[in-house]
């Protein structure tokens, strides 16, 4: 089959790592093990979160004193891609000796009028203190959301509406070359209408929307969404908590799924499933294996009943 995999924020950096160098090298290593024998039996299309990394080098750049402003979302969007695409790409290669291994700085397109742009949902970057936070918004002139017990910064998160680089990733994929693409969401860029011009825009796409539409572009059989739970629950956290473990697109989207978690999975998965006909899940990195050959996690199918 062909799959395109998903990876959470998880996957480099789980809630309370620190953001050192040596621990996303560890974390890679680990999502590579997992993946490393699906990819022997299947062509991966891999994409990735990048929350804590853009949050990051947004702190960074904004307290730079060598910058007169600091760098928009999207060039940042694309330092992470090539960061975090070059540490999966080399333990890839690592694992999988003489495999084609590619990452690509890749786009996606958006809207210049999606209504994202007046209301920023999407988290990126560290949780903060309220006290913390209310100084950043300050003085950075942030847009904070709660995030659990903390707080975080929220941007616009724009619909993703095509990839530039589609094309190319058919031919590196024809040519048996397992890619990494779209990480992040990809770089967000609206075209001009004549032109075709494309121009950066400060925001982040949804990863998972993103995965969604790649793994339709591409024609793939399956979308594995992977993050830090073992498969989809309703009433996470509340004593009516039970497991999801098998669903149709129109299942998934009346659980109600909170936005900030898995919302943005759910309906990935259900958009991918309706508009393809293909299979989707969602469910533990460490289990990518067991997923895919239904042992484990959410299974998203089509409704053959019309139920």
């Amino acid at each position: 089959m062909r799959i395109v995999v998903a990876l959470g924020g998880n996957a480099l950096l789980r809630r309370g790592d620190r953001p050192d160098a040596a621990v996303q090298q560890e974390n890679v290593d680990r999502v590579v093990t997992a993946l490393a024998a699906l990819a022997h039996d299947h062509e991966l299309v891999i994409t990735h979160g990048n929350g804590p990394q853009i949050g990051l080098l947004a702190m960074e750049s904004a307290t730079d004193p060598a910058l007169t402003v600091p760098y928009p979302l999207d060039m940042l969007g694309a330092e992470t891609q090539g960061m975090i695409g070059a540490l999966l790409a080399r333990a890839l290669h690592n694992a999988l000796p003489g495999r084609r291994i590619a990452t690509l700085v890749t786009h996606t397109l958006v809207r210049a009028d999606d209504p994202a742009f007046a209301r920023p949902t999407k988290f990126v970057g560290q949780v903060y203190g309220q006290d913390v936070a209310k100084a950043l918004a300050r003085r950075r002139g942030w847009r904070l959301g709660r995030d659990g017990k903390g707080w975080r910064r929220v941007v616009p998160s724009p619909i993703p509406q095509g990839i530039v680089e589609t094309e190319t990733l058919h031919e590196l994929l024809n040519g048996g070359t397992l890619v990494i693409c779209a990480g992040g969401g990809g770089i967000p860029v609206t075209a001009d209408r004549d032109s075709g011009a494309l121009t950066g825009v400060e925001a982040v796409v949804d990863k998972d929307l993103t995965a969604a539409l790649l793994a339709e572009e591409l024609k793939a059989d399956f979308l594995l969404i992977l993050t830090d739970v073992p498969c989809v629950y309703s009433g996470y956290g509340t004593p009516d908590q039970r497991p999801v473990l098998d669903a149709t697109p129109d299942e998934l989207r009346g659980a109600g799924f909170p936005e900030g978690s898995m919302g943005p999975k759910a309906e990935a998965a259900a958009r991918f499933v309706e508009r393809t006909g293909g299979l989707a899940a969602i469910g533990a990195l460490d289990a990518a294996y067991e997923i895919v050959h239904a042992r484990s996690g959410t299974l998203v199918r089509p409704d053959l009943d019309g139920d």
